[in-house]
């Protein structure tokens, strides 16, 4: 169905801005002609897809050094920076947690690039545990994930480098934090579950061949590592003859019970379960198929409470003997309500953490199922964390929204009183900042909430700086959140809206599957509807409009501004899915087809994909938004070809004045573990950038 005719030519892609004249460096077009139901295609910059060349790398180096040149004369970056540094520079706790004979907890002085791991003994005395920012002399190797041994006295953690979603792991006595043995390579997409104190399950892929950070990896497997031996005796568990894109594995806290997911995609997962208190028993299926979403988050004995969305849209939870488990024994124990549920367990209850019109509402169940309260929260938020260990006492959850910094509480869930843990201290004036969410109508009638922050008293007269920032995908939902960058936009004028776009998760599985495959043009029709509402309400303009978004969101941008270049006048994608008919041959991508289905599997589906795709919807003599593509060199989960063939294909068509730049980080992934000078300083330029581009020549006086 496919073939590929690949001849390199070589062209210049200078072009000159008006008064800013910007020397775009020379990008090469090969003849790649790909044929997909006798269709011809033009793949002109496939060869930006080999990370390992030296023609890409010397195509990265200069591409930030024309995009540095031009930010670099804008005269109020350094201003912008100084007083995101000062916001930034508060010290940050975690809630704490207890392992052992000690008690953790993260903390970050202020600026440190990555936070740090402290504990306290019995008596208090407080110790470094593990610190990040001594794991690399530049700050690009960052703490994964930290989990302990049953009793504490072991413990494992991974780190990333580069931003790499490959893992080691390093294990360690937790009392003397000596290395125990060798460190463990090539970990992917995995947690740490320990059994006891023998070892512990973790999951990855075998090394693709070629680039690690570009190959297709395709086969996850479940592996038990055993302490005192080498990673090669490691037992496969799960995946060695079921072929499986992600596999996952973890033990029950009463350590009788191994559960195991497995699945092929980003939605929909197998499930099942091993008796660990039997040697050699069988794994059991109770879920055979991927149509639902479901994890077991705990048991009392044999009885297991399973979180499902099967016959659920919005989720439920059941319960179910591990003697026969299979789904016709299910029985409700937390019923599907219109809200979309979310629990966790912890103090000897359950939890059910519900996102109503995207904001949080908490109920707390006795283990018969029972009622006990509504948590009051302290304002209209987000609030996460209400897990814990089922002997603690006491338990903490976060809450933040778009003007208040996340806060720390403790709560205790016999008597249902909560106190501040930690409350953190930012200079910002939250009192002088307000949120207002409303529903706009998209396209197609459907009612669409978002929430909208800006400063109190704000004229609404079309001239305000508004960032519109959207997702929509992957069932994942956007809830409030404070942002120290998004607190300097606000300081300085400006206007933050947040759309809850279908293919989110906001309104459970419905909603989500209204933004997919076949019906992704959604999504975006709800993001250009968003911004109409914007202009109509007079709290922007074109002029004075930017959108935002990342990975699934950079492909919302590119789609959005190729689609309706005249409605924005600045497009900020990152780290963004942007070749639709390429995105499943790279690493792990053929998981999302879910959301977004391939150009393989139909004639219709592929029509579909080239329609919206932005690497093949860049048009000659179209005036595209002033762009600055954001991505990483050592992005192995969207791989930075998206990235790099959109800006090539911008900087060659674009007409007018506005420029397109590309941005790329240096020793950097998709965004997990960036160390905080490097947050800092991208969210400067993208604000730089942004501002400089709607005509400010200085920061507004406050």
């Amino acid at each position: 169905m496919k073939k590929t005719i690949f001849i390199m030519t070589m062209i210049t892609a200078g072009i000159s801005f008006g008064q800013n004249k910007i020397h775009y460096p020379e990008t090469k077009k090969g003849e790649t002609v790909d044929i997909y139901f006798d269709t011809k295609v033009a793949d002109p910059y496939r060869w930006l897809e080999d990370d390992k060349s030296d023609e890409t790398g010397t195509w990265v180096k200069v591409q930030n050094e024309v995009t540095y040149g031009y930010l670099n004369k804008i005269p109020f970056r350094d201003a912008l920076k100084s007083r995101m540094e000062k916001l930034w520079n508060y010290e940050k706790i975690s809630a704490p947690f207890t392992e052992g004979k000690f008690t953790y907890y993260f903390k970050n002085n202020g600026l440190q690039n990555q936070s740090v791991v402290y504990r306290k003994d019995q008596n208090g005395k407080e110790e470094v545990f593990l610190d990040p920012n001594t794991f690399s002399k530049d700050g690009t190797t960052s703490l994964g994930g930290l989990d302990f041994s049953k009793d504490g006295s072991k413990a494992a953690y991974s780190i990333s480098e580069g931003g790499s979603d490959w893992r080691k792991v390093i294990i360690i006595d937790a009392v003397s934090k000596k290395v125990l043995e060798n460190t463990l390579v090539d970990v992917k997409f995995s947690g740490i579950s320990w059994y006891e104190n023998e070892g512990f399950y973790y999951s990855s892929y075998d090394k693709p061949k070629g680039s690690e950070l570009s190959a297709k990896t395709d086969q996850h497997k479940l592996y038990f590592h055993k302490l005192g031996t080498s990673q090669k005796e490691d037992k496969v568990i799960f995946g060695a003859d079921q072929k499986r894109r992600y596999v996952g594995g973890y033990v029950t806290e009463d350590n009788n019970y191994l559960v195991i997911t497995a699945a092929n995609s980003t939605y929909g997962n197998e499930l099942y379960i091993k008796d660990l208190t039997k040697p050699d028993s069988p794994i059991i299926t109770i879920v055979d198929n991927f149509n639902s979403d479901n994890n077991i988050i705990e048991n009392e004995g044999s009885k297991l409470f399973i979180d499902t969305d099967l016959n659920a849209p919005n989720k439920r939870v059941v319960t179910v003997d591990a003697s026969n488990p299979k789904p016709e024994n299910w029985k409700d124990f937390i019923k599907e309500t219109q809200n979309i549920l979310s629990p966790s367990t912890g103090a000897g209850y359950f939890f059910a953490n519900y996102t109503k019109d995207a904001v949080s509402l908490v109920l707390q169940y006795d283990y018969n199922g029972k009622l006990v309260r509504e948590i009051k929260l302290p304002a209209v938020g987000t609030a996460s964390g209400f897990g814990g260990k089922k002997k603690e006492k006491t338990l903490y959850y976060s809450f933040t929204n778009y003007t208040t910094p996340g806060s720390i509480f403790s709560f205790e869930p016999k008597s249902g009183r909560s106190e501040i843990y930690q409350k953190p201290k930012v200079d910002f004036k939250s009192e002088d900042y307000e949120s207002k969410q409303v529903f706009y109508t998209s396209k197609d009638g459907t009612k669409i909430p978002m929430i909208i922050t800006y400063k109190k008293g704000i004229k609404l007269d079309g001239k305000n700086p508004t960032i519109l920032y959207g997702y929509g995908g992957f069932n994942i939902s956007l809830t409030p959140a404070f942002s120290i960058a998004n607190a300097v936009w606000l300081e300085n004028g400006g206007v933050y809206a947040v759309a809850n776009l279908r293919g989110g998760g906001e309104y459970g599985k419905k909603w989500h599957d209204a933004g997919t495959k076949l019906q992704k043009q959604n999504v975006f029709d709800d993001f250009i509807a968003a911004a109409e509402y914007l202009i109509a309400q007079k709290y922007t303009s074109s002029n004075f409009l930017a959108i935002r978004g990342g990975s699934n969101g950079g492909l919302l941008v590119g789609a959005a501004m190729t689609q309706r270049p005249d409605l924005f006048k600045v497009a900020l994608p990152a780290v963004g899915v942007m070749d639709m008919l390429r995105y499943h041959t790279f690493t792990a991508g053929a998981g999302w087809a879910y959301d977004y289905g391939t150009a393989q599997d139909s004639k219709e589906m592929f029509e579909y994909l080239k329609g919206y795709s932005p690497v093949q919807n860049v048009k000659k003599g179209v005036q595209y938004p002033a762009t600055m593509v954001t991505t990483g060199d050592h992005d192995d989960r969207v791989v930075p070809a998206h990235s790099f063939k959109f800006a090539a294909e911008l900087q060659d068509k674009q007409t007018g004045d506005n420029p397109v730049l590309i941005r790329i980080d240096v020793k950097a992934g998709h965004g997990a573990g960036k160390s905080v000078a490097a947050t800092i300083q991208e969210n400067v330029d993208i604000q730089a950038f942004t501002l400089y581009n709607m005509g400010f020549k200085a920061l507004p006086k406050k």
